[in-house]
């Protein structure tokens, strides 16, 4: 009997150990199993909300709209500006329009010195109107800067004008004067914050590419100083015409006119010039140039000769400073001219008029 117990103890001993040993070989099987199915479950960690479609979504629209084409380079949708600056383009151009109208109100009743000053401040107007709308619809910072001038200017003579006024006529006249003064230091503060305001057009007509924001800074230079070029030639031409600064004959009289029509035709293959990228343009506009030199160059000789003549030095003076004007405009004009005309054929034509300044073009 104790023999059979033994046995039987060992044989429950035997068995014990076999399931002990199949368990622990099974034991990883079921972890790896157990891992397996947690790598497998799709659940997210942290639990969803199911209210998100009420929160809004974000705004994916571009910031600025496309551009609008015209023969002077892209400009901006009126639809872009904000109020503050739509309110002072208008007010700037009814003030303008006002200046306009007293002025060929006074051009029959003055006399012949004081009607070629207003003559030429009819044209500073007119340009004005062009300057204040380009320099707003196109960001164009150096037509906003001469606008600001012609204001000081503007402000400046009628300065002198009520300084020298007799004691008798002061009162008739102040309160134009102080609204004059109001008026101009309103629009000079105002286009002063527009030019010193951040300026994203050259950004959107060339891109993230520097060397395309640049070429279009060159050629917005260029568009702007054939403008101020085009101006000081009406004006000098005017001032000899019309002012009495020294005798023309009548042979210079037809050279005066057809100098005129000589200054538009002028401008008009400068601004071919550079909207094709046509070379040839390019050396046409330059040799017009020619013998508009000439005549500054003759204009001061025959200032210098004749000077104080008339017993008048104001005419003599407006003279000298518009002929250096002229010249000073048209030397930076060929410098600009030279830059746009190297960057000829590198794809700024394309996205100023053919793609309208989208980015992604």
């Amino acid at each position: 009997m104790r023999v059979q117990h033994s046995t039987l103890a060992s044989v429950e001993e035997a068995l014990r150990a076999q399931v002990s040993g199949v368990k622990e070989q099974r034991l990883p099987e079921t972890r790896r199993a157990h891992v397996a199915s947690s790598m497998e479950d799709h659940r997210p960690i942290v639990p969803q909300n199911s209210d998100t479609s009420d929160q809004p979504l974000p705004n994916l629209q571009p910031r600025h709209q496309e551009l609008i084409p015209t023969p002077f380079g892209p400009i901006k949708p009126w639809a872009e500006l904000p109020w503050p600056i739509k309110t002072y383009f208008f007010l700037a151009i009814i003030s303008l329009l006002c200046v306009l109208g007293l002025t060929i109100s006074n051009l029959v009743q003055q006399s012949n010195e004081d009607s070629t000053v207003s003559l030429i401040q009819l044209i500073g107007v007119v340009f004005c109107i062009y300057y204040v709308t380009r320099g707003i619809l196109q960001e164009n910072r150096q037509e906003l800067i001469v606008f600001v001038l012609s204001i000081l200017l503007e402000m400046i003579r009628s300065i002198v004008n009520f300084s020298v006024l007799s004691k008798d006529v002061k009162p008739d006249i102040q309160p134009r004067f102080i609204v004059i003064l109001l008026v101009g230091l309103f629009h000079v503060v105002c286009a002063l914050s527009l030019v010193l305001g951040q300026n994203m057009m050259a950004f959107r007509v060339g891109g993230a590419l520097e060397s395309l924001q640049l070429q279009y800074n060159m050629l917005s230079l260029c568009f702007s100083l054939l403008t101020f070029d085009l101006q000081a030639q009406l004006c000098l031409t005017v001032l000899v015409l019309f002012s009495g600064l020294y005798k023309i004959s009548a042979p210079h009289t037809i050279i005066l006119v057809i100098g005129l029509v000589w200054a538009f035709l002028k401008v008009t293959i400068g601004i071919l010039a550079i909207i094709k990228e046509l070379k040839p343009l390019v050396w046409i506009f330059l040799l017009q140039n020619l013998p508009e030199v000439a005549y500054l160059v003759y204009l001061l000789y025959k200032v210098v000769v004749d000077w104080g003549s008339g017993g008048s030095y104001t005419l003599e003076a407006a003279a000298v400073t518009g002929s250096f004007i002229s010249v000073v405009i048209k030397s930076v004009l060929f410098w600009s001219l030279y830059r746009v005309y190297r960057s000829f054929g590198q794809g700024l034509r394309e996205r100023m008029f053919s793609s309208y300044g989208r980015i992604d073009s």
